[in-house]
């Protein structure tokens, strides 16, 4: 048994149902529980003001969290691999362990941290990220992945899981130096989202309890309606790993409600797209399903569609949204990723980074293969599908509940015109200060039909 054991944590920022944590806690004396900040994610474009935010709530609130078990975060910043070696080297460990990830930079970095150890430290990578581990456990004869959701999730739901594990009681730690905890302003430049989401495992597990008491079972009717946002906004924290995915499942399992098996089968793409993009690492940045796309360029509608100023209320009330809190609700998330690729034929890759500056779920997996998926170049069989984003509007907000919210321009109008506030008169209209639709949306899908030559090979 090794004296000395590091857990680096990554995106299991938790103490509850932590397999990691818990397994160096049985097979050490003691303990150390190290985060690096990762220059190269620091430098990338990945490294934004509202995760680094989050992520720093969530560092405070797990060094609380490790201080009630007699413990404390370690924190170091630099090359990852080499300050994970640094520390092993420092206290002597005979064990690092580590939670497993699917995206090439995780699996890049666990390869140098493998060869920069001596050869007396043994590394313990956990597949803990997902439900179904590891990420390829569910494939077809032959083939590495599951391409499409619904067989998928039929095997997904009979694939046996771990069973839970209670947080630490106490855990030893030696003494190590340690720098003090991050502030947001040390880990990304620039202003946060005016309206986000406290971070943290607290935080998370305090939402948890509260939708499950209260909101759950509206779900299954429920969560497409954008007007009654009765979704759990619970993905930043699975994002995180402040909340245990296989916790949550259980916990919302055991009503055997339809709402609860309709949020678990939610959940279920999350591990879908994890193993996708395992297996196709390529994916964040080539089309999983080419389809010869000739993407339209136009700097000027991309800056309206970030702006919120498109002149359709409910893909603009998304964007508003997404600025003000760093969420989105999922069906808004449809529209607005639809209208940019399908009706404007953006590059899907434009609507991914814009997500990734301001989300504070942008998952690598989740972001990009919803994209795709949007977009018609990714697991979706019906690629050319297309939608009218103002029967969407008043399918999903028939009141115009949603669209008032985040629109303050149109918080007054009747119901009539609130998603179509262009049939108003026009000297009404104007004094509105809203803008005219920037593309007619039939016109705009011609774009579409003459840019996509069809699928790829």
């Amino acid at each position: 048994m090794p004296t000395v054991a590091l857990v680096v944590f990554t995106r299991d920022l938790r103490v509850h149902d932590n397999p990691t944590l818990v397994r160096a806690a049985s097979e050490s004396a003691a303990v150390v529980p190290v985060f690096v900040l990762d220059d190269a994610i620091l430098r990338s474009a990945y490294n934004r003001p509202n995760r680094a935010r989050f992520l720093s709530e969530c560092l405070h609130d797990l060094d609380g969290s490790l201080h009630d078990c007699g413990s404390a975060l370690v924190v170091r910043r630099g090359d990852w691999a080499s300050e994970v070696t640094a520390l092993a080297v420092e206290t002597g460990a005979g064990a690092v362990h580590i939670s497993g990830d699917v995206t090439s930079h995780a699996r890049r970095r666990l390869a140098e941290l493998r060869d920069r150890l001596a050869a007396s430290v043994r590394l313990q990578v956990h597949d803990d990220t997902l439900l179904v581990v590891p990420p390829g456990a569910i494939a077809t004869a032959g083939k590495d992945h599951m391409s499409v959701f619904t067989p998928y999730f039929r095997r997904w739901e009979q694939h046996p899981t771990r069973d839970l594990v209670a947080p630490p009681l106490r855990l030893h730690m030696p003494s190590v130096a340690s720098g003090p905890l991050p502030m947001p302003k040390d880990i990304a430049d620039g202003l946060p989202s005016p309206e986000l989401m406290a971070g943290g495992e607290s935080e998370g597990r305090r939402r948890l309890s509260a939708w499950l008491a209260d909101g759950i079972e509206d779900y299954a009717d429920d969560h497409d309606a954008l007007g009654n946002d009765n979704t759990s906004r619970l993905s930043p924290y699975l994002h995180f790993g402040c909340l245990s995915p296989l916790e949550l499942v259980r916990r919302a399992g055991e009503s055997r409600s339809p709402a609860g098996a309709a949020f678990v089968r939610q959940v279920a793409w999350r591990d879908f797209h994890h193993q996708v993009l395992a297996a196709r690492p390529d994916a964040t940045r080539r089309d999983y399903r080419p389809r010869g796309d000739r993407w339209h360029r136009s700097p000027e509608e991309l800056a309206a569609w970030k702006e919120g100023r498109t002149g359709y209320p409910v893909v603009d009330a998304g964007m508003r949204q997404l600025a003000r809190e760093g969420w989105m609700h999922n069906r808004a998330r449809l529209i607005t990723g639809h209208f940019l690729t399908k009706t404007l034929y953006l590059d899907w890759r434009e609507g991914a980074q814009h997500f990734v500056d301001l989300l504070l779920d942008a998952d690598v997996a989740n972001n990009t293969m919803n994209w795709q998926w949007v977009a018609g170049t990714g697991t979706d069989s019906r690629y050319n599908r297309t939608y009218n984003v103002v029967l969407q509007a008043r399918r999903h907000d028939p009141r115009g509940a949603y669209v008032r919210r985040y629109v303050e321009e149109l918080a007054d109008l009747d119901d009539a015109y609130v998603h179509e506030p262009w049939l108003l008169p026009p000297d009404q209209f104007a004094a509105l200060g809203y803008p005219l639709p920037i593309v007619d949306q039939s016109e705009a899908r011609d774009r579409l039909r003459h840019g996509r030559r069809g699928p790829g090979q």
